[in-house]
């Protein structure tokens, strides 16, 4: 969430600031300044009487060395009466922190200056493209239907045992899906990327932690029973590791990757946008985290960034990448790229990651700060990115690969695989 001291210096910046994400915050910065000004009045009139408090107990204790009993007896009174106020106080500060801090959590993150004006998908700036152009036979399949022709994936299974959005991979399939992972997790340990195994439930202050809550709560398959989230990214239980931790200025930076599976209701999903893999509700994907101090986070975005594309030219697909506009990024970020795949097969764009740098907003939501040279405290920078997403990779990788002899598996995952061709 943003920071008290952002609002108190110039409420009116972070109001415009938001507009390019086309989010109307003059309200809630009125209402939280409203109430940190109540907050911060309450903590003085608690702050005076408790100084009373202490002023009165040095009068009984010299009235009771002058024997005026009854003078003493009459300011502990005093002090007594003083205490009902100040447990008053107390619960009202409570409250009103509690009500502002609500508030606060309704603010989206600040774009950054480099983020472009715009107002959806069609708004975003093409930065860059890449990768071979694909030519592809007029009969060319897309991907539901190879994974059926080779008996790789079967939707149809997957919905009788769960439901749509849950496919079963099948021998050559599932080899695919776990030579991916296994490539995605080599290149990045090589990067210097820690691997981690995480939970893939987490309890709702993870959530909290990352910004999923309260923003995307309906999106998120919820375990009543437990009061535990499924996870929707590798993001939360990785990044929810540095909850509550104090750095220190040499510990910089901080490189995690991990694999897991992800769930995600994707409520409202219709259409031609959702069949096959192109849309799951389950799927695989490996993750990379980092934490910085603010001053280095866009040199660690650039090497995100780059370092992604080279896992994509290392698959041979066609790509680009796009700077996210304000109308098209998430809550908690403050700069996005998103990296796409040409499926010449349906023709059109399938999106396989995002790199973002949320700068201190989940920092402050996570209480992660380090000590600079000075011994000070102050809020670390968090960002991730998808390296890769598995379902829309898998996609693109059977139907620009296709041919009348089968589909080419790419070079770099042939050590992965044990095959060269699906056939």
């Amino acid at each position: 969430m943003l920071t008290l001291k952002m609002l108190r210096d110039d409420p009116q910046a972070v109001v415009k600031k938001l507009e390019k994400k086309h989010f109307d915050a003059s309200p809630v910065v009125e209402k939280i300044l409203e109430l940190d000004a109540r907050r911060r009045a309450l903590q003085a009139e608690s702050d005076a009487l408790l100084a009373q408090q202490k002023k009165k107990a040095t009068e009984i204790g010299g009235l009771m060395k002058q024997g005026l009993k009854d003078a003493a007896e009459n300011v502990k009174a005093e002090v007594a009466a003083l205490k009902v106020r100040s447990t008053e106080l107390l619960a009202q500060f409570e409250q009103t922190e509690k009500s502002m801090n609500d508030q606060l959590v309704l603010l989206p993150n600040v774009p950054c200056d480099l983020v472009p004006e715009g107002a959806g998908a069609e708004d975003n700036l093409v930065v860059k493209m890449g990768g071979p152009e694909v030519n592809l036979p007029e009969d060319a399949l897309p991907h539901w239907e190879l994974a059926k022709k080779y008996d790789i994936i079967d939707f149809d299974l997957g919905v009788k045992i769960t439901g749509a959005g849950f496919p079963v991979y099948k021998g050559k399939g599932a080899r695919l899906q776990r030579a991916l992972i296994n490539f995605f997790l080599d290149r990045n340990t090589a990067a210097g990327y820690k691997e981690v195994e995480p939970p893939v439930v987490v309890n709702a202050a993870s959530g909290f932690g990352t910004g999923q809550l309260p923003d995307k709560e309906a999106q998120m398959y919820y375990c009543g029973l437990d009061d535990f989230y499924l996870v929707p990214t590798a993001e939360v239980p990785v990044t929810n590791i540095f909850r509550d931790v104090i750095l220190q200025d040499g510990q910089f930076p901080q490189k995690l990757t991990a694999y897991t599976p992800c769930f995600r209701r994707e409520a409202g999903s219709y259409g031609k946008d959702v069949r096959g893999l192109n849309r799951l509700h389950q799927f695989d994907k490996v993750e990379i985290v980092r934490v910085e101090k603010p001053e280095n986070s866009y040199a660690a975005l650039d090497e995100m960034v780059a370092h992604v594309e080279g896992l994509v030219n290392a698959l041979g697909l066609k790509y680009r990448i796009l700077r996210l506009c304000g109308g098209d990024m998430s809550f908690t970020s403050a700069i996005t790229y998103d990296f796409e795949l040409w499926s010449a097969a349906q023709g059109r764009w399938l999106e396989i990651s995002s790199v973002s740098n949320f700068e201190s907003y989940q920092a402050n939501r996570l209480h992660l700060r380090y000590r600079d040279a000075d011994g000070k405290m102050q809020l670390c920078h968090t960002l991730n990115g998808s390296s890769l997403a598995l379902p829309r990779v898998v996609a693109a990788l059977l139907e620009d690969n296709q041919t009348p002899e089968g589909i080419i598996i790419p070079e770099v995952l042939r050590p992965y695989t044990g095959f060269d061709r699906i056939d």
